[in-house]
């Protein structure tokens, strides 16, 4: 009997170690590391860099590449609390609505000879009442995210257009240029960028090292098993409305600097490359899944890639035809990949527990 026992342990040590090779083993982390949707990502962009630094020699110039962010850094910047509404299992396409409302506020405001400083909390607060409007109307009355933002896109940018008409402020004091113009000190590094940078940073440890961060997770992956666990589900998506207005009236503040002017039609279609960056940055559309790295990335690898083929003169039809490219590529991929990690992962249990009988059955005869 005492044989028998330590041949069991001996199987059962045998099994375990098994395990463990093939669990953590070299090539399991590198094949799980190369098909990873952030590895992906990096490597189209370097893919990118050199395949357009071949084609033309303006590519991979230093002000080139930083002047060029200009022209998606208020994008990135919607981006950045779209993901926390996303991993939620939100959605929220009113953030150009917010966005020509907001700048319609600081257009008015100018005109009767607002400062600098009052604008952009204007802009500010414009933004934040817009998105607690949004965030109560989804919670409050538990409306579905996407009938509510749809109708209110629609409300916001009414406003503006209904007042402005084909009319247009374009009187804005000297200073405030700077948030949409304006470079850090003597260099060649945009305002706009390094605000994105730095709201990135913040966002992403929110994100990754805070519980809130990880009631956004618990929320996508099962909103109900969430507010069982004590989590107050309609008080994070609130805060998650709120915090998307304020980013958009982040970003009014900056493309209404950048352009110098308020029409009706400000942002227009902005909604839909926001959700596209995140989309394709690998954040679930069904939430419950992404990451702050994988959206900078996307953001970067979309906007360098409309840069490149901006320079070769490449027509704007065919950059909307490759950005719903990747985005169908950005949906299909990382599903495919997970669900065959999955297969795999369960063949070589299969396999695991074949051998463990079979060890079982060789020790027993």
């Amino acid at each position: 009997m005492i044989m028998d026992r330590k041949k069991s342990e001996g199987s059962k040590s045998i099994v375990d170690k098994s395990r463990l090779v093939d669990e953590s083993g070299l090539n399991s982390r590198i094949v799980s590391f190369v098909t990873k949707w952030e590895f992906i990502l990096v490597v189209l962009l370097l893919l990118e860099i050199v395949v357009f630094s071949n084609l033309t020699p303006h590519f991979l110039n230093t002000f080139n590449l930083l002047n060029t962010t200009f022209t998606f850094s208020e994008k990135a910047i919607l981006a950045l609390p779209m993901i926390f509404i996303i991993l939620s299992g939100d959605i929220d396409i009113s953030v150009a609505g917010i966005m020509a409302l907001s700048s319609f506020a600081m257009g008015y405001a100018s005109s009767q000879g607002a400062g600098t400083g009052v604008l952009v909390l204007i802009g500010l607060c414009v933004g934040v009442i817009a998105g607690l409007f949004n965030g109560l109307l989804v919670t409050g009355l538990n409306m579905p995210a996407i009938a509510v933002t749809l109708a209110s896109m629609t409300l916001f940018r009414g406003i503006s257009q209904a007042i402005l008409e084909d009319q247009a402020y374009t009187e804005y004091p000297e200073k405030f240029g700077y948030f949409g113009q304006g470079y850090i000190g003597d260099s060649m590094v945009p305002f706009e960028l390094v605000l994105f940078l730095v709201l990135a940073v913040i966002m992403g440890f929110v994100l990754h090292k805070t519980t809130y961060g990880r009631k956004l997770y618990a929320i996508g992956n099962s909103s109900s098993a969430a507010n069982f666990s004590g989590i107050s589900v309609n008080k994070v998506r609130l805060t998650n409305f709120v915090l998307n207005g304020l980013f958009a009236g982040i970003a009014a503040v900056l493309l209404t600097s950048r352009i110098g002017s308020t029409r009706p039609n400000i942002a227009t279609g902005f909604e839909l490359e926001v959700i596209t960056l995140v989309v394709l940055g690998g954040v679930s559309i069904t939430g419950g899944k992404g990451n702050i790295f994988g959206v900078v990335l996307a953001i970067f690898l979309l906007g360098y890639l409309k840069f490149g083929m901006g320079l070769l003169n490449i027509s704007a039809k065919v950059m909307i035809i490759t950005t719903g490219a990747l985005l169908i590529i950005a949906v299909l991929i990382p599903g495919f990949m997970d669900s065959t990690k999955a297969r795999n992962k369960l063949k070589r249990q299969q396999n695991l527990e074949t051998t463990e009988k079979n060890l079982n059955k060789g020790i027993d005869e």
